[in-house]
């Protein structure tokens, strides 16, 4: 039996599950973890490491944010973001202000450095999936994108925790 998941691929029925397609999206989205950002797929040498674009894509889209407001919205404990966001300030990518609502805590800023290297990253990192798309149509470059975002968002559903879009 022969099971068609799109015009490209036909699979046939396996007995390790691998033909289901829960199964096949778990097998992908495991590569995918493997290869997203990777630095091979970009022609600078420099790249930010995961935790700092998370930060600092989430500082830029929601503003200045304290510890605790970073760790309800990754579901980190403080510890781990204390380190995460000493590393930014070490490098002078945010900053520490007076909370802008005058709260006790004080909130991390990304600062212009923090916006430049975010942008450069971002861009290179646009730049690498053009050279991993070149031959898609603009349509399954739309349709990929619409996919993940409804991927990532019935994830987001079930752990509570939404990420702003911008």
């Amino acid at each position: 039996m022969l099971y068609r998941f799109s015009q490209v691929r036909t699979v046939k029925l396996r007995k390790d599950g691998m033909d289901k397609p829960t199964n096949l999206v778990e097998f992908e989205t495991m590569l995918l973890s493997r290869y997203t950002l990777h630095p091979r797929y970009r022609r600078d040498g420099a790249h930010l490491d995961r935790s700092a674009y998370l930060l600092l894509s989430r500082l830029a889209i929601d503003g200045p944010m304290s510890i605790g407001q970073l760790s309800e919205a990754f579901g980190l404990d403080t510890s781990t973001l204390n380190r995460q966001t000493a590393a930014l300030l070490r490098s002078g990518y945010v900053e520490r202000i007076p909370d802008p609502d005058g709260g006790m805590a004080r909130k991390f800023r990304i600062t212009a450095a923090g916006s430049e290297s975010l942008d450069a990253e971002r861009t290179a990192n646009i730049e690498g999936l053009g050279r991993v798309m070149t031959d898609w149509s603009s349509d399954d470059i739309a349709r990929f994108a619409a996919y993940l975002q409804r991927f990532n968002t019935d994830i987001e559903r079930l752990d509570g925790r939404p990420w702003p879009r911008p």
